[in-house]
């Protein structure tokens, strides 16, 4: 009697998954997928629709910004966009684009320099579409911010955390609160395994109506992605571009290495073969 046929066929491209979070070689049972692989797919799937469902715990993250000695709970300022709740926020994204009238009235309230912007920096906490990567990174990426940007004498006004909120936000905070640049912090879309991806988005003289090309975005931070330090170091690095060119977006591109400083020249290029 022959040997039976193992019940389940491996990828030759097995070793190649050591090199990536992505679904690949994942194997065969007959022509379907191993039942392992199916059951992690579905994880994910209900992992990712968690993360864009849940609320952001604002009270925990503010007490953990305190605790990291990165802001006052009682001087943060905690907004909302003008989405009424969740459902609404995913139904309706450009309830999200834009502050309530309640919170864009508070900014208002808040002294501004009669000429010029009165500070050099704004960061702008938002909770995205996934609130999961806002309560596991944003304090620790702050606090290698603040490292990175010790020696600096910037100016940065009242940090700023916004429930229900997509990316055009942060320039109608940062316009209110009278700063050059805006840094918003927001989760990103969960894929299929990143549920906590951190991305990060620089304006120069933040204003409502400004479009992506007017904004640099710093993506993938979390523990499986960019490093806390690696951010830094390029929040660092666009930042101090930003007032000296005094602009953002398409006309400014990242060239930082990892310690930030700009790559030397090769004195050839490639593309015209010297």
């Amino acid at each position: 009697m022959p040997p039976s046929k193992p019940s389940i066929v491996s990828n030759p491209w097995q070793r190649l998954r050591q090199f990536t979070a992505a679904r690949i070689a994942l194997g065969r049972a007959g022509v379907s997928q191993p039942t392992q692989p199916q059951l992690a797919f579905q994880l994910a799937h209900a992992q990712a629709r968690d993360a864009v469902h849940m609320a952001l715990d604002v009270p925990q993250l503010l007490q953990d910004l305190e605790q990291a000695g990165l802001a006052q709970a009682d001087s943060c300022l905690v907004l909302d966009s003008a989405a009424g709740d969740r459902l609404y926020y995913l139904q309706h994204p450009d309830s999200g684009r834009r502050l309530n009238d309640a919170s864009r009235e508070r900014l208002k309230a808040l002294p501004h320099p009669s000429q010029g912007r009165a500070y050099d920096l704004a960061f702008v906490v938002a909770d995205g579409l996934s609130a999961l990567a806002v309560a596991r990174h944003a304090v620790p990426l702050l606090d290698a911010i603040k490292r990175q940007t010790a020696a600096e004498n910037w100016s940065c006004a009242p940090l700023a955390v916004v429930r229900q909120a997509r990316v055009a936000i942060g320039d109608e905070v940062g316009e209110l609160l009278s700063a050059k640049v805006m840094v918003l912090l927001i989760g990103e879309r969960p894929g299929l395994s990143s549920p906590d991806s951190l991305g990060i988005y620089l304006t120069w003289i933040p204003a409502p109506g400004l479009t992506d090309a007017r904004r640099n975005c710093i993506s993938n931070v979390r523990t499986e992605g960019l490093s806390y330090e690696e951010a830094a170091v390029k929040v660092h690095y666009l930042v101090k571009q930003m007032h000296k060119l005094q602009l953002s977006g398409v006309m400014l591109k990242d060239e930082s290495t990892r310690d930030g400083e700009l790559p030397k020249a090769s004195g050839s290029n490639f593309l015209l073969g010297a």
